[in-house]
This record gives structure tokens, sequence and C-alpha cells, in this order.
């Protein structure tokens, strides 16, 4: 006889998935809130500026490349392009399984390089007026907007691992740690968040 239970097959599990609840409950309304952005696609791009692949590379994205350190080609709405280093990206959009498809197919056999690393990095959210305030505390970049201006990236360090830091807007920044970085980087928020959840004392 056949069995007709129903078999869940969406077995894929994020990074801080099991984190969710602790993350809603170190958020402070008002002032500072940490998620999970899960399943977020992420293509890391080789190619020499001035070749045929950047050039390609660029068209395929429908953002372009962009062309020196800190530059983001795009926003967080749709398809944005990082800069990494001087022929190196990494491209980001919200789940899109045919984004790195597309770009090898641009790339052809021009000489560069697509390859997806979406499992590589989990993207965490921080957002809210003191949101600086939590990432002062163990990152060493100038986080003043004059030196860290919205829709700018860069690598750096916080709480002693190398993250990805883009600021995606006035108050809202994602954190890209390894994906075997993710639970100490969450519990290492959730503690920087703490004293924000204390009323300021009159």
């Amino acid at each position: 006889m056949a069995n007709d239970t129903l078999i869940d097959t969406d077995v894929r599990r994020s990074p801080a998935q099991h984190l969710a609840a602790q993350m809603d409950a170190a958020s402070v309304a008002g002032r500072v809130s940490l998620r999970e952005i899960a399943f977020t696609t992420q293509i890391s791009l080789r190619s020499a500026p001035g070749g045929a692949a950047h050039a390609a590379l660029s068209a395929a994205t429908g953002v372009g490349l962009p062309a020196t350190v800190g530059q983001v080609a795009g926003d967080v709405s749709g398809t944005a392009v990082l800069w990494l280093g001087p022929d190196e990206f990494l491209a980001t959009s919200p789940e899109n399984a045919e984004l790195a498809g597309a770009l090898a197919a641009a790339l052809g056999d021009e000489p560069g390089q697509v390859v997806d690393l979406s499992a590589n990095r989990s993207v965490l959210e921080l957002e809210g007026p003191d949101a600086p305030l939590v990432l002062r505390k163990s990152c060493p970049a100038d986080l003043h907007p004059r030196a860290f201006g919205v829709n700018q990236a860069i690598t750096t360090s916080l709480a002693n691992i190398p993250v990805l830091l883009w600021r995606t807007g006035e108050t809202s920044w994602r954190i890209f740690p390894r994906a075997s970085f993710t639970e100490h980087t969450v519990h290492w928020l959730i503690d920087a968040m703490a004293e924000f959840a204390v009323p300021p004392v009159a």
C-alpha cells in the first residue's frame, strides 16, 4: 500500500535560523534590531578591468561593476555588486537561482571567474539609530557618515573575525560573516545590543 504521508522536501537551514528567536528578543523597538536575511544569492566574480570579460560581466549584472574601494553598484532592493578588490567583486541579490548561470553564460570562454558562494557567508541585518554604536564596540572601521556613506561596503572585522560590512541605508547595515562564524557573530551582536534595552536614566 502506498504511503500517502506528505514529506517536507525543503530541508534547507540557514546559518542563523536557530537563532531567530534570540535575535528578535534582543531587538529594541526604535533603537536597534537584528535579523538574518536568509538564502541571499552571493556570486563571486573575477575579471580584469578593461577586458572583454569585465565588460561582459558588467553588462550581465544589470547594474555594472564598481570601480574602486567601497563602491557598490546597484542597491539592496535588487542585484548589487560589492567591490572586494581591483578585479574581485561580490554580486548579491534576494534569492535568485538564475543569477549564477546568467553571469557564467555572459563570461563564456573569456578569462575570469563566476562562482556561486551563497552558502559561504551568512547575511545579518542590523538596523536602527543605535546600530553604529553597536558596531563601534568591535569594528575598527570609521563608521561616520562622511567616511562611510550609504550604499558603501568594505572588508573589515567585527568581534575579531573578518566580515563584509555594507551600509544599506541611513540606519541599516548588512554584515557578511563566514557561515561557520555566524553563531559567534550573532551572540556577540546580541550581547552588544543588551545595553539599549535598559531605559536611559533621567
